[in-house]
């Protein structure tokens, strides 16, 4: 069966299509600037590349030209849509009713857009790359894959917060934790390296958007990112942990609204508010070699906090099996992994340098490490294709 995976944001698309005889993937895409002037579709066959310039005025737009290339001459990897077995979606939030892969139908509609008030970015989006879907390809089977779903595991005195407990009761306030289909990609992969499938696990996903979770057995026990995306770790252009009151002051200083404090924190912190210069690792690194202090500061605050969480997760998990790091900064930084595990001997932890040295799936730590770490690079992708198969097959 060929399956095609979508991920839908506010003005962007990306697109796969999976052969699932082998999990090959045929064709993958990205549609840059939807409902925006300028929108782009490239579209790539290996080597081969299609670019199409013309203004999409929404999703449904969008994913015509997507269905298009799919079918182009010279570029297409299908010769009908009929070939297309099911679509499966990215999502970013399900809440606590939507705790795994699910078929699309009326329901699971409703819930994600009764979740739009915890994802008001992705949900919308999500929505409207399925809506899409279902008009272009009537009778398609859909399935939706939830960000939030692999860390429903987690007990409630870790997804908690210590607020009156109606406003859980009546609002769902808690933690929900996101980047949960790389959290379980990688847990499921870090257990077939090491041929277990029972191990306790501290899966780091690092990039613009980074996270962590504890893996208590398998199975997630905690997690970063909270309510939104929006706590935990200092990010690319997300503040991560701060004092709330941080917020009022603020709104009261500088009469903010509560949506301008909102973009402020999401849109303009993280590692870029403290240097001023970029949300990209690349540049700061580049920019702290040649001396530029403030660079060098985001980028010791981001590596502080990540240690941080690392070490209050093997408090929590008691004992730790492996560390796996994945995401963007997590695959391709070596000077960042090494400063994430520097000095932790006494807890385990010893990483060997030449290993280090590579952007591959390999395990990095010394031979007298006890506690493995590996490099394991993501596949979201392919997750969602999986979990489509298995639902609609």
């Amino acid at each position: 069966m060929k399956i095609l995976v979508i991920n839908c944001g506010s003005s962007s698309l990306k697109y796969q299509l999976f052969d699932m005889k082998d999990e090959s993937v045929l064709c993958k895409g990205l549609v840059e600037r939807i409902a925006i002037n300028g929108s782009k579709l490239t579209h790539k066959v290996g080597d081969k590349k299609l670019v199409v310039e013309e203004d999409m005025k929404d999703h449904t737009e969008a994913i015509k030209h997507v269905f298009n290339a799919l079918l182009d001459e010279k570029y297409g990897v299908v010769k009908s849509l009929d070939e297309i077995g099911a679509i499966g979606h990215r999502v970013l939030h399900g809440g606590d009713t939507l705790t795994k892969s699910t078929i699309i139908d009326d329901h699971v509609k409703a819930k994600v857009e009764e979740f739009i008030k915890f994802g008001p970015l992705h949900n919308p989006a999500n929505l409207m790359g399925i809506r899409a879907c279902e008009k272009l390809v009537p009778g398609k089977k859909n399935v939706a894959v939830f960000d939030t779903a692999f860390h429903q595991t987690m007990p409630a005195k870790t997804y908690m917060y210590a607020i009156p407990y109606e406003y859980y009761e009546d609002y769902r306030i808690r933690k929900f934790g996101f980047h949960g289909t790389s959290h379980r990609y990688v847990t499921l992969r870090t257990g077939q390296l090491l041929g277990r499938n029972d191990l306790n696990i501290i899966t780091v996903h690092l990039g613009n958007g980074s996270s962590i979770s504890a893996i208590k057995e398998g199975k997630c026990f905690d997690t970063s990112m909270g309510l939104t995306p929006l706590e935990g770790l200092l990010m690319g252009t997300r503040s991560g942990d701060i004092d709330p009151t941080v917020m009022n002051f603020l709104m009261s200083e500088k009469g903010y609204t509560p949506e301008e404090v909102n973009q402020i924190f999401n849109k303009k912190s993280g590692v870029l508010g403290v240097s001023g210069l970029s949300s990209d690792f690349r540049d700061l690194e580049e920019a702290a070699d040649n001396g530029n202090e403030r660079a060098r500061l985001a980028l010791d605050m981001f590596i502080t906090r990540v240690r941080k969480y690392i070490g209050g997760y093997m408090a929590e998990l008691g004992h730790v099996d492996v560390i796996s790091f994945a995401g963007g900064i997590g695959e391709n930084s070596a000077t960042i992994r090494k400063a994430v595990l520097e000095n932790m001997e006494e807890y385990g932890i010893v990483i060997d340098d030449s290993r280090n040295d590579t952007r591959e799936e390999s395990v990095i730590s010394a031979d007298n490490s006890r506690i493995k770490v590996l490099v394991v690079p993501t596949n979201e992708e392919l997750m969602i294709a999986r979990d489509t198969l298995e639902l609609t097959k």
